[in-house]
């Protein structure tokens, strides 16, 4: 699968594209002034303690106390203590854990208060970044992500990813993690490790250690709150994490920031170098990679697929709701036969609407009804399917004898959420139409729909002047590409009445063909 990175850098703020197959699947904004991003990690200290929660608030520093819940204190909570409060008091004079004693665990259904006390220092790491009204989310479980490794102190546990399937890989992985990792200290073993050699994983090691000698080094004499070691900006922890051969282009309009992707895919992945280049030209880099376009059609509460066939998203405070609505352009001559195509239609769009909007919590997908249940088994294993490359944690279930698709996806940051709607330029902005961009794209739909009809006659098609001139631009025009496509000419005129993002179409006897 073919993956670009497209990265537009303003002065304020980032925007990073993740493009498969030429389609928009992840939009990602980083403020320039962000604090607070996921994998940070911080010395807070305990603020109040909330029984009836379970929970403790820490303040580590932004404008809301963060939330730390009694499971995600982790097991090794005591040594974390231990380690924290002998390296901040000077008493520790090594950051290896070699003559560390390990403490015992805590009990996974214990109470907040009989493990933490008000104004205690805690080393923590954010697990989610701040929601709405909501603070940071915090862990205990201290993790030091590398590109091929996960570095986890206070255990000696080596896990490798399932996601490696060669049995004879993954003792391989396992027997070499064993021998060069540091005692008290576990490793996790991502599916980009699988090939790679003892020097690679080990410089990889080694890096995580220093990060973890960092930490230990900051934490002597610190005062809470204050951060620790910061995650890698945006652009970098995502071709950390999701970096691999399919990629074939990085492209970005920043010399500064070409110059520090170069430098960082030099360390990581060497070869990958030479993907990276820098955009230089005056038209805007979003708009030259056809990705401003994508955005404008793909956010919104309606979101519309070839086949005319379209998805209604609607989202509330305790989920999130879709609807798949077949359109009236529906025509196959079996009705179970449409309804399922459509519907698998959906599932794949559904699936990259989720990972475009960044949509977490509660899903209910609402398909058109189906009595085959080959169909249905067929849609859920496509869904499954759709959403395989989904780095969120998810949870999929079979369709509900309502016809109902249940699926929850994982919450880390805020939704994506852009307004796609301009303002009608034929009413001054007291009103607002869809998105001027699109509007061939839903004249050569209908198009396409009337022509499958098998309508003989000639076709006119009637539209405002810019979108007529548009039309007939360049060589070839639109209008000569629809005759090699569709072996006929449609003859097109412009009509000042007819407002921009509207049109008509009429037959041979300037009979209006009506599309709805």
């Amino acid at each position: 699968m073919d993956k670009e990175l497209i990265i537009n850098s303003a002065p304020t703020e980032v925007e990073i594209a993740l493009m498969e197959q030429g389609k928009l699947v992840e939009l990602h904004k980083q403020k320039t002034n962000n604090n607070f991003s996921v994998g940070d990690i911080f010395l807070g200290r305990i603020v109040k303690l909330m029984p009836g929660l379970n929970a403790a608030f820490v303040d580590i520093g932004h404008k809301k106390e963060a939330f730390l819940h009694y499971t995600d204190l982790g097991p090794k909570l005591r040594s974390l203590i231990k380690f924290t409060n002998s390296a901040n008091s000077g008493s520790m004079n090594t950051y290896k854990l070699e003559n560390f004693r390990i403490e015992p665990e805590i009990i996974k259904t214990g109470k907040i208060d009989q493990v933490l006390t008000r104004r205690q220092p805690i080393l923590v790491q954010i697990l989610k970044e701040p929601i709405s009204t909501k603070g940071p989310r915090l862990s205990c479980e201290i993790t030091i992500p590398g590109r091929y490794l996960v570095l986890t102190p206070f255990t000696d546990i080596v896990a490798v990813s399932k996601k490696i399937g060669n049995a004879d890989e993954r003792k391989r992985l396992k027997s070499l993690i064993e021998s060069i990792k540091p005692k008290s200290f576990g490793i996790i073993v991502r599916t980009a490790a699988e090939g790679k050699k003892v020097q690679d994983l080990h410089e990889e090691l080694a890096l995580m250690m220093s990060k973890w000698e960092d930490i230990y080094n900051q934490l002597n004499n610190s005062r809470p709150p204050s951060k620790l070691l910061s995650e890698l900006d945006k652009t970098s922890s995502i071709l950390r994490d999701i970096l691999n051969d399919s990629f074939n282009k990085i492209v970005v309009n920043d010399n500064q920031l070409y110059q520090n992707i170069r430098q960082f895919l030099g360390n990581i992945a060497p070869d990958k170098v030479n993907i990276v280049s820098n955009y230089s030209k005056s038209k805007p880099l979003f708009d030259a990679y056809g990705i401003t376009r994508q955005i404008k059609s793909s956010f919104g509460k309606t979101a519309t697929m070839s086949s005319g066939a379209y998805i209604v998203i609607e989202s509330t405070e305790a989920m999130h709701v879709v609807d798949v609505n077949s359109g009236h352009k529906m025509s196959s001559r079996s009705q179970e036969e449409a309804v399922l195509n459509v519907n698998l239609e959906s599932a794949n769009e559904i699936a990259r609407q989720m990972r475009l909007r960044d949509i977490g919590g509660l899903i209910i997908v609402d398909f058109i009804d189906m009595r085959n249940n080959e169909h249905k088994k067929e849609l859920f294993k496509v869904m499954r399917n759709a959403m395989r490359h989904d780095r969120a944690q998810h949870t999929i279930l079979p369709l509900s004898k309502f016809g109902l698709m249940q699926i929850t996806r994982q919450r880390v940051r805020p939704e994506v959420r852009i307004n796609t709607a301009e303002v009608c330029p034929a009413c001054k902005g007291s009103g607002k139409v869809n998105p001027t961009v699109l509007v061939t794209d839903e004249i050569e739909r209908d198009l396409k729909f009337i022509i499958q009809s098998g309508i003989k006659s000639k076709l006119t098609l009637k539209t405002h002047p810019f979108v007529e001139a548009f039309i007939k631009k360049g060589f070839p025009s639109m209008q000569m590409k629809w005759y090699r496509r569709y072996y006929k000419w449609i003859r097109i005129i412009s009509d000042g009445n007819i407002q921009i993002g509207h049109y008509k179409f009429y037959n041979g006897n300037e009979d209006e063909i009506r599309m709805n």
